[in-house]
């Protein structure tokens, strides 16, 4: 029986993937999560065999989730389902420790077999991601070149920043003091070189970040 939690910010979107998986005789559902800590408990209290993730949860991100659950149990296979389709979240999910990366649109058939999948200590990756994850490897993909080296921390912070986010915000979800977020912005702007947040904006928007149009945060 393989044990798998759920970890997405939306109850309905949970409810949806418990009833699909409840259906195979193989599958046991044994929690969910909603935020960061809910997730990171639930591992050490549930002991599953895969943890499925959504990248964009409630004030913080499935990055930080995916790192402090393998930290708790390292044996643990994850799957990403995620709505971004770029090479920029893939690498970072990556390079956190994800096993295996779905998009949103992947149909429900696909979802079932990449959790066997990444049991069997596959890579899996959905359809429209095939070819993307050599492109994330080489950090070579059009667009998400200059976002390979930053940390899934970083990477976050960033994330948070180009979407609106202030200083003091960030740093209450992220639990840093704002002086150590100031100080990871200027990190993110030198890995970046970046000398201003409209170069910023632009590097974050060519990788997915954000969309050309959105303003640039103060």
């Amino acid at each position: 029986m393989t044990r798998i939690v759920l970890v997405d910010d939306h109850a309905i979107v949970r409810s949806g993937y418990r009833r699909l998986l409840s259906a195979e005789p193989d599958f046991e559902v044994v929690g969910e999560a909603a935020t960061v800590q809910e997730a990171n408990a639930l591992v050490g209290r549930a002991a599953p065999d895969v943890a499925i993730v959504d990248l964009s949860l409630k004030g913080s991100s499935g990055l930080e989730a995916i790192a402090g659950m393998l930290a708790r149990q390292p044996a643990l296979r994850v799957l990403v389902l995620s709505m971004h389709d770029d090479a920029g979240h893939l690498l970072q999910a990556l390079k956190a420790g994800a096993h295996g990366y779905l998009t949103k649109r992947s149909e429900p058939e696909e979802v079932i077999e990449a959790i066997r999948g990444v049991m069997r200590g596959q890579r899996v990756l959905s359809q429209d991601l095939r070819g993307l994850d050599r492109h994330a490897d080489e950090g070579a993909a059009a667009g998400d070149t200059a976002l390979r080296d930053l940390k899934p921390r970083e990477f976050e912070l960033l994330r948070m920043l180009v979407q609106g986010e202030s200083v003091q915000a960030i740093a209450t979800v992220m639990h840093l003091s704002p002086k150590t977020v100031l100080n990871y912005l200027t990190l993110i702007r030198q890995k970046l070189n970046a000398d201003n947040d409209f170069k910023l904006m632009h590097l974050a928007a060519r990788s997915g970040l954000v969309e050309f149009g959105a303003a640039v945060p103060a």
